[in-house]
């Protein structure tokens, strides 16, 4: 099994081989990519195209049409990255892992460590060479939604980790979707997701236990969420690092939750 987490020298020495399908989960295309790197559009493509919310989980079946069409395969070793450093590349991540994909890790850094290392990119294309046979297997333990965030109110049985900012989190700050107000689900905590990373990669794993532990959560699993489903996915992949303990992500996350109850700006 591939880790999770790779470096710039790893896939530099295996962009090559055979199984190895590179993609680029930028928010925004960019002109210049690492070599072989195909687009993986999360917002237009791999997403609820009919949802009102942002970066809705697609379906199994949209998922794996589009995963062909980008030439992946069951036995494909999926790499991802993204502009930013670390941003979005998680958020696929958690795509390929709750559609049943073993074999899928991130480039620690992403696009800014590979350049800072001076390497090659290429002008961007997207043309695969041929049409996958992904098989989607849909991992309903991966993903949480709104009815059980709203049990998990009352019942506690989860610890529910939100990774906005400590403003947005505690209300003194507005949330980017101007409508809606800001604050929190209650019984949760607050991790911002910068927390877990330095300069665009993650932390080393020492600091990542001590992050977590500084939480002082009981044994219940643990449920990520954000603002719309995106960095709560960043602090999925750091927690994972370190531990194999049960954890999901909140798929509709604050955005979803602040239109449910209502809890509009005036």
């Amino acid at each position: 099994m591939p880790s999770s987490l790779i470096s710039v020298s790893w896939l530099q020495n295996h962009l090559d081989d055979k199984n190895i399908v590179l993609l680029d989960a930028s928010s925004a295309p960019n002109g210049l990519v690492i070599e072989n790197a195909l687009r993986f559009d999360i917002k237009n493509t791999f997403s609820d195209r009919a949802s009102p919310l942002p970066n809705t989980l697609p379906s199994a079946s949209q998922f794996e049409v589009e995963a062909r069409k980008l030439g992946i395969s069951s036995d494909s070793h999926i790499i991802i990255y993204d502009a930013q450093g670390i941003f979005t590349s998680p958020r696929a991540w958690w795509l390929f892992t709750i559609m049943g994909h073993p074999k899928v890790s991130i480039l620690d850094g992403g696009l800014p460590a590979w350049s800072s290392h001076n390497l090659p990119l290429k002008p961007y294309d997207n043309t695969p060479k041929s049409l996958g046979n992904f098989k989607a297997n849909f991992n309903t333990d991966a993903v949480t939604f709104y009815n059980d965030i709203l049990e998990n109110v009352s019942k506690k049985s989860c610890n529910l980790i939100d990774a906005r900012s400590a403003g947005r989190f505690s209300g003194n700050d507005p949330e980017p979707r101007a409508h809606l107000q800001s604050g929190h689900i209650p019984n949760s905590y607050n991790l911002p997701y910068t927390v877990v990373l330095d300069n665009g990669s993650f932390k080393s794993k020492d600091d990542l236990k001590r992050i977590f532990q500084g939480l002082t959560l009981d044994e219940k699993p643990i449920i990520f969420s954000c603002g719309s489903g995106i960095t709560a996915c960043i602090l999925l992949f750091a927690y994972q690092l370190i531990s194999n303990k049960p954890a999901s992500i909140y798929d509709g996350s604050w955005t979803e939750y602040a239109e449910n109850r209502k809890l509009y700006t005036t």
